[in-house]
């Protein structure tokens, strides 16, 4: 049975919940597992073979080894677990979070200086379909 998810018309946020926490869970688990020196070391040494030992769905390793950080979210990244695969790559937070945006570090951080992201425009996505038919 589906819940009814009103976040989900929320553009550009992906809300971790159950059903996303069964989704990502080896994917997070897998990030866990680099909270130890050797699973980084064997990591470093050859991704691939070292997520194949992690029953992960193919889009997941594909988007793990492309560093793709919104597509890992979408697919039950958790960015708190994330955070242990941007830190093995030795990026800060704020470096692994500016490439979710499409802007610079340094572009990134000034937006969140001057307040973060306006919420003009990035309220509800079916806004914007709305503001698209009035064009």
């Amino acid at each position: 049975m589906s819940l009814h998810k009103p976040y989900d018309d929320v553009p550009g946020t992906t809300i971790f919940d159950a059903d996303m926490g069964r989704l990502g869970y080896h994917l997070n688990q897998f990030c866990m597992s680099l909270m130890k020196a050797e699973n980084r070391e064997r990591f470093k040494a050859g991704e691939r073979a070292y997520l194949d030992e992690w029953p992960m769905s193919e889009e997941q390793k594909q988007a793990l080894l492309a560093r793709d950080y919104n597509r890992m979210m979408k697919l039950g990244g958790n960015i708190y677990f994330l955070a242990k695969l941007f830190s093995t790559d030795g990026l800060s937070f704020q470096q692994a979070v500016s490439t979710m945006t499409g802007m610079s570090q340094e572009e990134y951080a000034q937006m969140m200086l001057n307040g973060g992201r306006s919420p003009e425009g990035n309220r509800y996505l079916s806004e914007r379909a709305v503001g698209q038919e009035e064009q």
